[in-house]
């Protein structure tokens, strides 16, 4: 096999699937913190900070609809324990178990164990984080091998930024930084047939540390075993046409499939088919699902001088969207003007009325009727995370 070889994929994929798990655990403790969930708590005159009950929990994610009943719901905590990512506030319980007992995050005490492969997934998440929060010009759609590969980077500039940002103090050490990176499944070669070496080849971020993940993933190797989707900014390309091979590992939104940009990397379409995102053959249960071509929620298009007609059935709104740890929450597609295609019933955009159906005519101030739905994600994902819509919608009589 050309590039990494087999021993080093597979190693990356079982790094990538501890990154996951992870992921998926930061973002619940953010999210039972930002419930209150998580919180100082006394019992026989002691006080227990940072700390969450089992059985409110448990409760949390059955009304979350993070799990459809109890039993789940501790085979998701369990999971977690098991991997580190919390423990009983005295260990006296290596189990999770179902009643009054206090839990805590590991990250909230300082116990989080920092081995080797969670100090470089740390490091990855954090410049991952730093690229996509400020303005630079490293993430760009370059061609390679006459294949047009969105998001990429160019290994020499990602490191001249490595050491601009202080990150490495040279470039062999840099160099040998995004080798750490690839080999953990945090970054690739486009296609997939390079090791990360400084000169010219392009690589991209395989993991989209943003995307809301589903708790119920961590009990599934199948849905844990997906890359990247549609809805991450990173757009994905069948990885060539021989034997059948129903894996996505690069990008070329010039190929058969369109890829519909996001501005959410949300929970939608990463449970594996319940969104319609994703659709997968009952007799290839080891292989990852296809990645399909939405169809379009809307019965017909509207053009922009139709929703702007006076006495028209288009009514304008307007949207203050604060994105949390994990994005905004909905997805836009089509064109001239582009249209909200789904709604994360959890996140930010739900919570001030955004609809599917709905037209994008405004972001930010700017006026983007004539524009589609990649020119549109890109101002978002771009721009601050407050963000102003305005958007038209049908008049319920």
């Amino acid at each position: 096999m050309d590039g990494i070889g087999n021993t080093m994929q597979k190693k990356a994929a079982e790094l990538e699937r501890m990154a996951e798990v992870l992921v998926t655990g930061e973002q619940l403790r953010l999210r039972l913190h930002e419930a209150k969930v998580i919180k100082d708590r006394r019992h026989h005159l002691r006080t227990y900070p940072n700390c969450f009950v089992a059985k409110e929990i448990i409760d949390w994610l059955i009304e979350h609809k993070e799990a459809s009943d109890r039993d789940t719901a501790i085979k998701i905590m369990q999971k977690l324990l098991d991997q580190s990512i919390l423990h009983h506030v005295c260990d006296e319980h290596k189990e999770f178990i179902d009643m009054k007992l206090f839990y805590r995050f590991r990250k909230d005490d300082g116990t989080f164990p920092l081995d080797s492969e969670a100090k470089i997934f740390m490091r990855g998440q954090r410049i991952y984080e730093k690229l996509m929060n400020t303005e630079n010009t490293l993430l760009q759609t370059r061609e390679e091998e006459g294949v047009t590969y969105e998001r990429t980077l160019v290994a020499l500039e990602f490191i001249d930024w490595l050491l601009q940002e202080g990150e490495m103090p040279t470039r062999e050490e840099a160099e040998q930084l995004g080798r750490r990176l690839l080999e953990h499944g945090i970054i690739q070669h486009v296609s997939n047939k390079h090791h990360f070496v400084d000169g010219g080849l392009l690589y991209q971020f395989r993991m989209n540390f943003r995307r809301r993940r589903r708790l119920i993933e961590l009990l599934n190797e199948r849905c844990r075993s997906i890359p990247e989707n549609h809805d991450s900014p990173f757009c994905l390309r069948k990885q060539g046409s021989e034997g059948g091979n129903t894996s996505f590992l690069s990008v070329s939104p010039t190929k058969e499939i369109k890829v519909v940009s996001a501005v959410r990397r949300s929970s939608m379409s990463s449970s594996c088919g319940s969104s319609g995102y994703y659709s997968s053959s009952p007799t290839l249960s080891s292989s990852p699902p296809v990645l399909c071509n939405p169809k379009s929620v809307l019965k017909r298009q509207v053009s922009p001088e139709e929703l702007q007609a006076p006495g028209g059935p288009y009514i304008k709104k307007t949207f203050t969207i604060v994105g949390d740890a994990v994005g905004w929450g909905f997805v836009v597609r089509g064109s001239k003007p582009c249209h909200i295609q789904a709604v994360d019933p959890g996140g930010p955009a739900a919570a001030v009325g955004m609809k599917v159906c709905q037209f994008v005519m405004a972001v930010n101030g700017m006026n983007v009727q004539n524009l589609d739905y990649r020119t549109v994600s890109n101002l978002i994902l771009t721009g601050p995370r407050t963000v102003f819509m305005e958007v038209m919608e049908k008049a319920e009589y």
